[in-house]
């Protein structure tokens, strides 16, 4: 058994750019000299409708998430959960940066959320053969872990076991692999929607007969640009628009 002192994170995701998609599950581990001793997870509302790919992945429904909180809702209590906690996962930047964005949107302006990580995936690429998939369920087969896949806490856990087991197996072939490193990624606290966006928008989708899949009030400012944009692109620009 490792020393381990870290929080394993995993979320579960609108889409997978950080950029325009949200955080719709998170689920998280504490684990203490390489012990689970307190979890924490929560879905999430993320303010938009789900695609059936999506769906089809997590068996996350639009249905799930009409009672779920917000982020905003959360966050305090997440951030309380992870402390100044290294992040454990399976390409731990690509979760981080889906939460470093969604935390400081609910942080005042000029706050900081740095954090260290350790990544399996790494691992797994430093030690394992190429051709042996890297994916967590492909790894957790490989090792006889058990392992429900897409849904957070669920992940976070085999993520947890697949760790120990990659550290009993190859720690003393690499412990530089298994040290905290620094989680780099630039993001920016976004706007909220602007009520000339909303009353654009609103304006847009009943000219063109359409169903806005967000829930336009709780947009930012750069995804309701973004969505404008789309629209036009895809229906034309509006007489006057």
């Amino acid at each position: 058994m490792s020393n381990l002192n870290a929080v394993v994170l995993d979320l579960e995701m609108t889409g997978l750019n950080a950029r325009t998609e949200k955080i719709m599950e998170i689920g998280a581990v504490r684990v203490r000299d390489g012990q689970v001793t307190d979890t924490w997870s929560t879905l999430i509302c993320p303010g938009r409708k789900l695609s059936e790919a999506v769906v089809q992945i997590t068996g996350i429904t639009d249905e799930m998430l009409v009672q779920a909180p917000e982020f905003a809702d959360i966050a305090q209590e997440l951030l309380v959960f992870l402390g100044e906690d290294v992040l454990l996962g399976h390409n731990v930047i690509f979760d981080y940066s889906f939460l470093k964005k969604a935390v400081l949107n609910e942080l005042p302006k000029g706050s900081r959320f740095e954090r260290q990580g350790i990544d399996t995936l790494k691992i797994a690429r430093r030690f394992l053969p190429g051709e042996q998939n890297k994916k967590l369920e492909a790894l957790c087969a490989y090792y006889g872990i058990e392992f429900k896949a897409h849904r957070a806490l669920d992940d976070a856990m085999a993520t947890y076991r697949l760790y120990e087991t990659l550290w009993e197996t190859y720690y003393e072939a690499g412990p530089d692999i298994f040290e905290p490193k620094p989680l780099i990624y630039q993001v920016k606290k976004e706007s909220p929607v602007m009520a000339k966006q909303i009353a654009q928008i609103n304006r847009l989708v009943e000219a063109y007969g359409i169903e806005c899949p967000y829930e336009i009030e709780k947009m930012t400012k750069n995804e309701a640009s973004r969505y404008v944009d789309k629209l036009k692109a895809t229906y034309g620009v509006l007489p006057k628009d």
